[in-house]
């Protein structure tokens, strides 16, 4: 029996025992992993850019950015039976996936997305728990609602549970 709820990029999903939920290909993307330990509820957002001031007009994916999925994600979780002040956070990912010859910002999308989460974590006063961010390797994450663990396997560099 398959118990693996995927999230796919730009994408929020929650779960609890005995599922576990998984994304993978975050490169520059992050993903954060908000969950209750007392309520063994836990949500996951990918992440693909800082804020929804880059939404172009229209119909805009609240999922993909840091500033939308967050809140978007609490709102799911607390609706779910989780209390917003035993949320924990985990995040991996925001690698720096290419070499720029510019030293331009605007390239630096790992960067400023894992800045950025951060950032809203702790206006939320959300603690972050676990990270592993940056550096040039892509990552998949995998987490247990019903041990609070955390599974990130990153390209060339295997697998490690916190």
């Amino acid at each position: 029996m398959n118990n693996l709820i995927k999230v796919g990029m730009a994408d929020i999903s929650l779960a609890s025992p005995p599922h576990t939920i998984r994304t993978s290909g975050l490169g520059s993307c992050v993903g954060i992993i908000l969950y209750d330990d007392r309520a063994k509820i836990s949500g996951m957002a990918h992440i693909m850019l800082p804020d929804s001031s880059f939404a172009r007009s229209g119909q805009m994916n609240r999922a993909k950015y840091a500033d939308t999925a967050i809140h978007d994600l609490i709102h799911l979780l607390i609706k779910a039976g989780t209390s917003k002040y035993r949320l924990k956070a985990k995040i991996a990912g925001g690698a720096q996936m290419f070499k720029f010859s510019l030293n331009s910002e605007a390239m630096r999308i790992g960067p400023r997305n894992v800045k950025a989460v951060k950032k809203i974590l702790n206006e939320l006063n959300i603690p972050l728990v676990y990270e592993d961010v940056g550096g040039s390797s892509g990552r998949t994450i995998e987490f247990n609602p019903a041990t609070s663990l955390l599974e990130i396997r990153t390209v060339n560099k295997g697998v490690v549970q916190v």
